[in-house]
């Protein structure tokens, strides 16, 4: 398996870059993660994130896009329970970029 270094300390990645232990993530990691895709992560980058931590911790499975915009729907509004917002946040698709970002295993439903 591949290894990652943060502040010094080796993180198990499995073959598509996220981290094996979930419990392991700090924020830190996700602005890390980001600057490699190029993009500086703002409040409503953390807004997703922090919205898929907690949903993985109450359900125990990181959601795929349409499951992520549903949810995002309710908890938010319209404005930001859309496809649309999402890929502008998330360009290399949001249930995937996020959840990496956000330290969870790749969502179920994607390839």
């Amino acid at each position: 398996m591949p290894e990652w270094e943060f502040e010094g300390k080796k993180y198990e990645l499995d073959e598509d870059g996220f981290l094996t232990e979930w419990q392991a993530w700090q924020e830190g990691m996700a602005t890390e993660m980001a600057k490699k895709d190029n993009i500086e992560l703002t409040e409503n980058h953390w807004v997703i994130i922090r919205f898929l931590r907690d949903y993985f911790i109450k359900f125990e499975i990181a959601p795929m896009i349409k499951i992520l915009v549903k949810e995002l729907g309710k908890a938010f509004g319209p404005e930001m329970g859309n496809t649309k917002y999402l890929y502008q946040l998330f360009p290399g698709g949001p249930a995937v970029m996020a959840c990496r970002y956000a330290g969870l295993p790749k969502p179920t439903g994607c390839v």
